[in-house]
């Protein structure tokens, strides 16, 4: 991906990896971590829980959380992060911790700066985001290093809503 404010050397952009629209990466030593590549988010997001800041001001935190196979319960205690307001697609801003980690892509190591938040409900640990693709990859979204999931069968649910529609809300619907 080359940014559109940038002047490019079409022999220089040929020679860049290419990368689909998601990755296996490694972090802080864990391997094959799934990644979604997103073009459309500025910065790049990691999976973090137990986060805290202990009291001389290092924030604490593990990768991932318990529910993950790929948690190992080992902390990292960082003295060097900060913090930022970020954006949802649905136009919420929150506040996340942002720390500076090495992360592996396709062989090459990438200083990466990334947000990290609660991840549990997204299909990818990671995401990574623009700047950090910037100058380093070219994203085929055609390409995938992680096989998709299986096509969801919403026949039989609609079935169920058309049968008893207050009783499917109730069911489904009232805890979301």
């Amino acid at each position: 991906m080359v940014s559109s404010n940038q002047k490019s050397n079409p022999e220089t952009v040929k020679s860049l990896p290419i990368i689909g629209n998601n990755a296996l990466v490694t972090i802080h030593n864990i391997s094959n971590i799934p990644a979604k590549i997103d073009t459309g988010a500025d910065s790049s997001a990691l999976w973090a829980s137990n986060l805290a800041v202990t009291d001389d001001g290092r924030l604490e935190f593990t990768l991932f959380g318990p529910s993950s196979p790929l948690y190992t319960g080992e902390k990292i205690s960082l003295k060097d992060y900060s913090v930022q307001q970020v954006r949802n697609s649905t136009g919420h801003i929150t506040l996340r911790y942002r720390v500076y980690l090495t992360m592996k892509v396709k062989n090459r190591k990438i200083r990466t700066n990334f947000n990290l938040y609660n991840r549990s409900n997204n299909r990818f640990p990671v995401l990574i985001g623009r700047k950090t693709l910037q100058n380093k990859f070219l994203v085929d979204v055609s390409k995938i290093a992680v096989p998709r999931p299986p096509t969801l069968n919403n026949v039989e649910l609609n079935a169920e809503l058309k049968a008893n529609p207050q009783a499917f809300h109730k069911k489904y619907m009232e805890h979301n």
